[in-house]
């Protein structure tokens, strides 16, 4: 019979191999950002609050907090690499402000990490109340993480809308939430239990916005792009009619030349 530690690993690298795909989801979002040379109405919380979620629960996995966690510390640690790039990118395309926000944010949680992991490994002294701290801090933060998108999901109620919303980054995380939520239930682990399910649920939500608001976005989209191509054809008309006019000016003027000869 297959050991109960056996099937944990098991979905646990099904986990590692799903939440790197939930990280790489928002790619295509950043191709367009990098083409268009901003970062337009997307959200940079999501992403801070990932990587910070990310800093804790590597945190979490280190042998002289919570040991036996490598599959926790290899994706987290990817995770974390790659969300950084994502804020780089955010700070890079957005304006002035917006820019010194992003930036402050990101020092702050680098800090706050700082602080928490010299105070955990220099004051407290077992693994178990090591693992209670930060795993208490991992559900804090990981809540964070999957509530952030409701930032996201107020803007497509709104808007009626779901342009600014990425169905890949809405699956990936139901998909990841669901896949965490088992691998925390075969082996109980309340801390990857708590924000993992509370992934699953809102990233449900997300995927029924997304049908929801799906065909009104395709109707917006098409308006904007029948709009940009009204405005082109207006410009093209005033340019010939210009040139016509400007001619017609010349003509008249060379004739009038001639009269007076």
């Amino acid at each position: 019979m297959v050991s109960a530690d056996a099937v944990r690993t098991a979905v646990g690298i099904l986990g590692n191999i799903i939440a790197l795909g939930l990280f790489l989801s928002p790619t295509p979002t950043f191709i367009k950002i990098c083409k268009k040379g901003s970062v337009e109405q997307f959200s940079p919380t999501p992403y801070l609050a990932t990587l910070l979620n990310c800093m804790f629960w590597v945190l979490y996995g280190l042998p002289m907090v919570h040991p036996h966690s490598i599959l926790v510390i290899t994706i987290n640690g990817t995770g974390l690499v790659i969300e950084l790039i994502y804020v780089i990118l955010f700070i890079v395309y957005s304006d002035g402000k917006k820019r010194l926000r992003v930036l402050g944010v990101l020092v702050g949680e680098v800090v706050f990490v700082g602080v928490v992991a010299l105070l955990v490994l220099t004051l407290v002294h077992t693994h178990e109340r090591r693992s209670l701290v930060v795993g208490a801090l991992c559900v804090f933060f990981g809540t964070i993480m999957y509530v952030a998108p409701l930032v996201v999901m107020k803007l497509v109620i709104t808007t009626r809308s779901v342009e600014y919303m990425p169905f890949s980054l809405s699956f990936a995380s139901f998909i990841n939430g669901l896949c965490w939520t088992c691998y925390a239930l075969i082996r109980f682990d309340l801390f990857i239990t708590i924000p993992n399910s509370l992934g699953s649920l809102f990233g449900l939500a997300q995927l029924i916005l997304y049908a929801t608001f799906y065909k009104s976005t395709r109707r917006q989209l098409e308006a904007k792009k029948s709009k940009g191509h009204v405005a082109v054809l207006e410009v093209v008309v005033a340019g010939q009619s210009n040139k016509v006019n400007s001619e017609n000016g010349q003509n008249g003027g060379a004739f009038g030349t001639g009269h007076q000869k």
